[in-house]
Formats: structure tokens, sequence, C-alpha cells
């Protein structure tokens, strides 16, 4: 049985598994997506239980046993918490596990992102401010490109054509990058250029910065895209969200 190295992860969610150890989800900086079990976790006197907590950042060692070859489990060694400052709460922690769920449904296990995971790392203190909504979509879409969703952003699909900068044009699922008709919700050429130029460089801070004076149409477009890749099946977090939105308007 051979451990791995202590690496940068994040926990993305955990369930119990027995009376005393939990499966935990991690998004680790150079394994990717792992699942891992964390023996006697659940435990009162257990170290574990202030360290395997979701939006902080943490080092993990795991391993997996010869007669767990077959399984996508791996056995957690040791776990502690890496400084940083967790998301706060209120939308900002629904918008976390946003963030958490789409991982975990978008990324298959032991595939390593570290350009993502930086970017998930660098999303989190955007959480409940004024750069969050920007920062989202340069996550969706640096997660569409990173998983091979994301059409080249430069030219529209069916017809190769290059962008004009002042002509709107929408992302759809199926179709690419096509161009808008008067009343669509459209965002300029230019716009899809600054976007590409980004995604392709996985400047993630640039990425935010040509999101923000598009992020509303954007925000819309992209979802449709997130969502066929998702199979049409809802966002537990989004639904939480839209359940939740008449008492904190009524409050």
């Amino acid at each position: 049985m051979k451990a791995a190295p202590h690496q940068p992860a994040f926990v993305l969610h955990r369930y119990d598994w027995s009376e005393s150890s939990s499966i935990v989800e991690l998004f680790t900086r150079d394994a990717g997506r792992v699942a891992v079990a964390a023996k006697g976790a659940r435990r009162p006197t257990s170290n574990l239980r202030a360290v395997l907590l979701p939006f902080q950042r943490i080092h993990v060692s795991f391993s997996r046993g010869r007669e767990e070859s077959a399984s996508e489990i791996h056995n957690l060694r040791g776990a502690e918490w890496a400084g940083g400052v967790p998301a706060a709460g209120g939308d900002a922690l629904l918008s976390g596990f946003y963030l958490n769920e789409l991982v975990m449904k978008l990324l298959a296990r032991d595939d390593p992102h570290p350009v993502l995971w930086q970017a998930y790392a660098e999303v989190l203190p955007c959480l409940g401010g004024e750069r969050e909504p920007a920062a989202l979509r340069a996550f969706e879409l640096l997660l569409l490109a990173e998983t091979g969703h994301l059409p080249d952003l430069s030219h529209t699909t069916q017809t190769q054509q290059p962008l004009q900068a002042a002509q709107g044009y929408l992302l759809r699922p199926e179709a690419g990058l096509l161009e808008a008709r008067e009343g669509d919700d459209a965002v300029p050429g230019a716009a899809f250029a600054a976007l590409h130029g980004a995604c392709t460089r996985r400047d993630f801070s640039a990425l935010c910065a040509a999101c923000q004076p598009v992020e509303g149409a954007l925000r819309r477009q992209v979802r449709h895209v997130l969502a066929y890749h998702l199979g049409g099946v809802p966002l537990r977090t989004r639904e939480v969200a839209r359940d939740l939105q008449p008492l904190l308007n009524g409050r």
C-alpha cells in the first residue's frame, strides 16, 4: 500500500459510511476529484471533524491497497488545515455548494485539473462580494473548457466565420456560437473574443474581467450549456436557492 504525498485539497461533500466513519469527496490539485474513506472521522475525539469541512483549504494524503485496486474509494491517511478563510454564510454559502455540485457532476474521478483547482481557490474569496457574479461565470466557462464542452469562441461554430466586434452572438448547447437576431439576449463579438483569449490562456483573472460587463446575458447562455451537459438534471443548490428566495424577499 503506497500513500500519495500530501497535496492541497478542498472538501466537496461528505456522507456517513458507518457509525464512526465518513466517505469524503475531495477536489485535490494533483489528483483531481477523489473519494476517500475517512475512518473514525465521526468520533467526537477525532481531529478530522474540524478539518474535513467545505470551503477551507486542507492538505491530505491518501492511498489505495492492493485489495482495493478495483475500487474508486481511497483510504485517507492524513488531513490538516492549510490556512485561509472559509466562505461566508448566507447566499455565499449557497454559491459555494453550487460550485461543489458542478465539480462533482462534471469532473470524472481521478482526472487532474490543476488549473481548475486554482480557479476554484480564487473563486471562494469572491463569494458574497461584488466580484461573485463575474467570478462564478468565469469558473463555469473554465470548467466547460477543461472538460472539452466549450466551443471555440473566436468564430461561429456552423459557418466558421470570424466574429464581428459589434455583432451579437448566442452560445447554444448543440449549435455552439451563433449570430443573434434582433431582440435576442446576445453577447457582443468583442466580448466573446476577450473570453476566448482568457480561456485559451487559462487566465482566470482576465476571464473574470471579461465576464464582468456581459455577466447577465452570459449567465443565461452558459447555464443553458451547463444544463445540457448535466443531462437536464436540475442542480439541487439551484432548487434550494429558488425555495429560499421568497423567504429572503419577505425578510
